[in-house]
């Protein structure tokens, strides 16, 4: 059996995803330092608020609230030995809204990296990773995700670790890494490394691709560089809603509605068949996604003048595919997709 996002990509050719966690979250009175998946049993209606925030505003698939919901993560809120219940939780929330809609929807269960660094730089082993990512994805299975969705990962340690635990547990996923480091992930990984990473996996993603990172237009050239490897799966792009800035106090993405439409156009005409916004991007972002995604004919692929006229420069002048572009050095940060 085709799994409902296949079966979706089948029939719309190109989807639009959901945007923002945190952003959204924080918006609704998530506090800095919060754990946002204990809200799934402790604020569940402003969960469902989040889901239906991007399926009012036109998306075909949301992400489930489960982005730090592995044991290491929960272990800073001590919540650890509550794995599989907020996951089920989160992606239960998410499967009333899918089903109370009057189109098909894809409830994508949100799996974001462990946070700590694995063998052999870190002290994380293989087996332990594999099942961390394991009774997280159990979990979500449980609370009837479509697939899972590995997102924000920068090493490709991690990416196999997650393949294997999915496999276990006998779920279709996707799979995402940020490429914020002069176009390489924080592990070095470039968008070749990805795109032949994904095709040596015993069990590969229906789709792969980017998010986060740093703004719009890096993302794109990170989505050119996929297709430069000649993949014919589907790839996604998920860029912040522009550049984060620091006003009043707190942070504030630049993009507007109207740029994040040309961005979606770009993804697409770049060869992004999954679209959608990570931080900074809220429900008004997505409408006006889902209007330039309707409304504007396919085009050529965009050259990279073409993307720094339209929606602004690249933050590097590399894309990091170069031979004399230097892997950044290695080192431990804790992200959470916001």
């Amino acid at each position: 059996m085709t799994n409902p996002l296949t079966r979706l990509l089948d029939t719309r050719g190109t989807l639009l995803a959901d945007g923002a966690t945190g952003t959204n979250l924080f918006a609704m009175g998530l506090q800095a330092g919060d754990a946002p998946e204990l809200w799934n049993t402790d604020a569940p209606d402003r969960v469902r608020a989040l889901y239906c925030g991007a399926v009012e505003a036109g998306s075909d698939l949301f992400l489930t609230n489960t982005f730090g919901g592995t044991a290491a993560r929960l272990k800073l809120h001590d919540a650890q030995d509550r794995v599989r219940e907020l996951n089920r939780i989160g992606a239960e929330l998410g499967r009333e809204v899918a089903d109370a809609a009057d189109r098909p929807l894809v409830v994508a269960g949100s799996v974001g990296p462990t946070g700590e660094i694995m063998e052999p730089v870190g002290a994380l082993t293989h087996a332990d990773a594999v099942e961390m990512f394991h009774e997280q994805a159990q979990g979500l299975k449980e609370g009837g995700a479509d697939v899972l969705w590995l997102e924000t990962i920068s090493a490709p340690e991690e990416f196999r670790a997650a393949a294997e635990a999915f496999a276990l547990a006998g779920m279709d996923w996707c799979g995402t890494m940020s490429f914020d480091t002069a176009g390489r992930t924080m592990m070095g990984v470039t968008s070749a490394d990805l795109a032949q990473l994904v095709e040596t996996l015993p069990n590969p993603p229906l789709a792969f691709g980017a998010n986060c990172g740093t703004g719009a237009s890096d993302i794109l050239r990170t989505v050119l560089g996929f297709v430069a490897q000649g993949s014919e799966r589907p790839i996604i792009s998920k860029g912040n809603a522009g550049i984060p800035k620091y006003v009043d106090g707190h942070i504030h993405y630049d993009g507007t509605p109207e740029l994040m439409g040309r961005y979606a156009v770009l993804a697409r005409d770049a060869g992004a068949r999954i679209i959608g916004g990570c931080c900074g991007t809220m429900p008004e972002h997505l409408r006006e996604m889902r209007r330039a995604l309707d409304d504007t004919p396919p085009g050529a692929r965009p050259t990279l003048e073409r993307i720094t006229a339209e929606i602004g420069p690249f933050s590097s002048a590399s894309d990091g595919t170069g031979e004399d572009d230097a892997a950044p050095a290695r080192r431990n940060r804790r992200r959470r997709r916001a």
